[in-house]
C-alpha cells in the first residue's frame, strides 16, 4: 500500500526514493511537506524484520546503554525529582534499567517484545499506576507503526520523556549514504527532523529540548535550552559524581530478589 499522507501529522507527502529492505523487499520512501517526517511505505515486512526483536548488526547497543545511563543520571540529578521513580519503555534486555538501579533511581521496565534479562523483579506495574516522573524511550521512535498513537501512549504515563532517535540529514540523503535507514534489518520505518517534534510538542503543550543530533527531550518543564545541551556534553563526566553521591540499589536489589525467591 502506497503512503498518501504523512503518519504524523496528516498532511501530503511526496515521493523521494525506493530501495530494498532486506535484501528482498522493494519500499518506497515518502517525505512530508508540513512537518519533514520521512516514511516508509505501509511496512508489510515487519513480521520478517523482527524474527528477532534486536536486529543482530546492532554492535552499538552495550556502548549506548552506558551513554544513556550518563545523560539520564545527569539530567535527573540536577533537573528532576531525584527520589521519583522512573520508567524505560521499549527497554530491550533490561541493561540500561540495572545501570539506572546501580547509580541509585528507581528505574522499572517495559517491552512487549523482548525478554527481560538484566531487570527481572523491576517490570513495570502499570496496574499499580505508579507516578513516573520521566519516562525513558531510546531508539525505539524510529520503530512506530503508529507514532502520533503511541506518543499518546507515553504521555499517558509520564509528560517528561527522554528519548533518542537519529535526526534525518538536510538535504535527505538517499539510502545508500545514511547508515540509520537500516535497510539491512528494515526496522526503521519513519525519521524525524527537529521540526516534527517541535510540531508534536507543540500539539501536546509540552517544551522539547535537543543536542540537534540524536537525544532529546520532550517535558512539561520550562528549561534553558543551553540547560539541555550542558547535560549532554558534561554527563560522561558528572556521572562518576553523582555515583558517589547517590545511594546504589545493587545490594538493596539483590537482597529484595533473593527474599522473593525464598
Amino acid at each position: 500500500m502506497i503512503s498518501t499522507t504523512c503518519r504524523v501529522c496528516k498532511m501530503k507527502v511526496e515521493a523521494l526514493f525506493s530501495t530494498v529492505l532486506l535484501q528482498k523487499h522493494p519500499t518506497q520512501y515518502f517525505q512530508c511537506l508540513n512537518c519533514g517526517y520521512v516514511q516508509t511505505e505501509e511496512p508489510y515486512w515487519l513480521e520478517e524484520a523482527y524474527k528477532a526483536s534486536i536486529n543482530d548488526s546492532d554492535t552499538g547497543m552495550m556502548m549506548r546503554s552506558f551513554w544513556h545511563r550518563n545523560i539520564a543520571a545527569t539530567l535527573i540529578y540536577f533537573l528532576f525529582n531525584q527520589k521519583g521513580q522512573f520508567l524505560d519503555y521499549g527497554g530491550g534486555y533490561g541493561v540500561f534499567v540495572r545501570l539506572m538501579r546501580d547509580v541509585g533511581f528507581d528505574f522499572y521496565w517495559q517491552d512487549k517484545h523482548t525478554e527481560n534479562l538484566f531487570a527481572k523483579g523491576f517490570e513495570f506495574p502499570a496496574s499499580e499506576k505508579l507516578t513516573i516522573e520521566l519516562l525513558t524511550c531510546f531508539e525505539a521512535f524510529e520503530h512506530f507503526v503508529e507514532p502520533v498513537t503511541e506518543l499518546e501512549n507515553l504521555l499517558s504515563i509520564s509528560r517528561n520523556i527522554l528519548l533518542s532517535t537519529e535526526f534525518i540529514p538536510e538535504p535527505t540523503p538517499p539510502p545508500g549514504e545514511w547508515w540509520y535507514y537500516g535497510v539491512e534489518h528494515g526496522q526503521h520505518i519513519g525519521f524525524f527532523r527537529k521540526k516534527t517534534f517541535e510540531y508534536l510538542a507543540e500539539k501536546h503543550n509540552l517544551h522539547f529540548y535537543t543536542n540537534g543530533q540524536n537525544i532529546h527531550l520532550l517535558t512539561e518543564k520550562r528549561l534553558l535550552p543551553s540547560s539541555f545541551k550542558w547535560v549532554t556534553k558534561a554527563s560522561k563526566y558528572m556521572t562518576p559524581l553523582i555515583q558517589r553521591r547517590m545511594q546504589s540499589l545493587t545490594w538493596k536489589d539483590f537482597e529484595r530478589l533473593k527474599a522473593s525467591a525464598s
